[in-house]
């Protein structure tokens, strides 16, 4: 430490300086470094006055019921029809913009007015039941909330077993006499 000292002194007043300078540059980083913000104050209420804390804007929410439908095994040119019903939990209207699929064999069709908030709806799939083998198709769900939603189908469609003959109820032959 005496060293330290001894050099120090003899040194010139511009380098005495200069290490003075950085030394409280250092001790001031140092020290306001551990200051701490706190956080605003809430404001009070007085008598018969209401304190809105929610100041954020009212947008719109979408909830599905559920963002994959299973088909599980159907047979060829079956029912390929599903519905997703979905809600507005959100706080303004929502408004679908554009709702399109992963494929032209999946035809979606959606509600066109806003739905108030807490009010639900639903968006109609159909597939194309003619192709056989396996489905796994994307929905896509645009509207006013920002992000884009992705519902999924899946399931296999198996070719209809030859010995099976739809049922014709109106043939001649089943009308009694």
């Amino acid at each position: 430490m005496k060293i330290f000292v001894l050099i120090f002194l003899k040194k010139s007043s511009f380098m005495k300086k200069l290490f003075l300078l950085i030394l409280l540059v250092m001790l001031s980083t140092a020290i306001f470094a551990q200051v701490e913000e706190k956080p605003a104050k809430k404001p009070k209420a007085k008598k018969n006055e209401l304190v809105v804390e929610d100041t954020l804007p009212k947008l719109p929410a979408i909830q599905f019921n559920s963002l994959v439908h299973d088909y599980g095994t159907i047979y060829q040119n079956g029912d390929g029809v599903c519905y997703f019903q979905f809600s507005n939990t959100g706080k303004a209207d929502l408004q679908l913009s554009n709702v399109t699929s992963s494929c032209g064999c999946t035809i979606p069709e959606w509600p066109k007015d806003p739905i108030p908030p807490g009010n639900s709806a639903t968006i109609k799939v159909s597939y194309n039941t003619s192709r056989i083998g396996s489905i796994n198709k994307n929905i896509f769900v645009d509207s006013n909330v920002g992000e884009k939603v992705t519902l999924t189908i899946k399931g296999n469609v198996l070719e209809l077993p030859s010995g099976t003959v739809p049922e014709n109820k109106t043939s001649p032959l089943l009308i009694d006499k």
